[in-house]
């Protein structure tokens, strides 16, 4: 049987949270997010997200002004540098923090892997703006265009991946650094950015839990080790991704929108809808950098 746990009445309305897995993914109803949220009903989002890492919305027909406005009251806006060259624009021709996420462009990254080192083709799970010194805390995604099936996003409980670790392999990673290297991307719409390296295990900065955080996009190669160990050691990180226990899954349809805490999870796009030109659009909310991270 589903839970189902209602919030405060006097917090948060009629908000009610689904959980769909153990520890990661819930379904939040009772919410317009076409409305200003209160500090209360924010608030309660926000925890939410960091005790399931990704909530999910249905049925919201936001526009690019009230999605937004709904991820500015989590925290200043960041516009992806990969994106358009002619940011996205409101209806009132405003230029947006918004980046389309689009299967046509997914193309490019194709080819890219089908001239790549074997070593370097990976499963394309990955987290947000990691190849930033201080990445993104949030992202919140908005279906546009959708396929009639197909096109799911499986988010990954990256805490749950590293507690599922033997204690050797645990050993093995404790203090390493990963690379995250975008300079490929980046590159090609005219900016650049240093090759990046993050611990291999990171600590949350808000629940103190230990996640195992890396991207098989950018490169990853971990410091310090020669290719074959390090290799190994990422195909274990890898291992723990692809368990099912480890997921929540998540199938899109109109007006649906997803929240996730970019700091505690992996993601990977389900691309099996061919050749059907599939859009969302993504607004990430920046971290505020502490000293630590400089």
């Amino acid at each position: 049987m589903s839970t189902v746990t209602h919030l405060d009445a006097r917090l948060a309305g009629d908000l009610a949270v689904r959980p769909l897995q153990p520890t990661i993914g819930a379904e939040i109803s009772g919410v317009d997010l076409r409305y200003p949220l209160t500090d209360e009903v924010r608030d309660q989002i926000r925890a939410t997200i960091l005790k399931y890492k990704v909530v999910f919305f249905r049925d919201q027909e936001l526009t690019r002004e009230e999605h937004e406005a709904f991820a500015r009251r989590f925290g200043p806006l960041y516009p992806h540098p990969s994106g358009p060259k002619a940011p996205l624009n409101d209806s009132a021709g405003r230029a947006t923090s918004i980046h389309r996420i689009a299967a046509a462009d997914f193309k490019d990254y194709e080819r890219a892997r089908a001239t790549a080192d074997a070593d370097e083709n990976w499963d394309a799970y990955h987290t947000d703006t990691s190849w930033r010194l201080v990445p993104t805390w949030g992202a919140v995604l908005r279906a546009v265009t959708l396929p009639d099936i197909g096109g799911d996003t499986i988010w990954v409980d990256a805490g749950l991946a590293y507690n599922a670790l033997s204690d050797d392999v645990k050993e093995r990673l404790a203090g390493r650094h990963v690379t995250h290297d975008f300079r490929d991307a980046l590159n090609a719409v005219g900016y650049d950015y240093p090759i990046v390296s993050h611990p291999v295990v990171r600590v949350h900065r808000e629940t103190g839990e230990k996640i195992l955080w890396v991207n098989f996009t950018q490169h990853p190669s971990i410091l310090g080790l020669d290719r074959s160990e390090s290799r190994e050691l990422l195909t274990l990180v890898l291992d723990q991704y692809r368990k099912p226990e480890h997921q929540v899954r998540f199938s899109w349809r109109p007006g649906s929108v997803a929240f996730w805490d970019n700091r505690a999870t992996v993601h990977y796009a389900v691309r099996n809808y061919g050749d059907f030109p599939r859009v969302l659009e993504r607004i990430l909310i920046a971290e505020e950098p502490l000293y630590a991270d400089l």
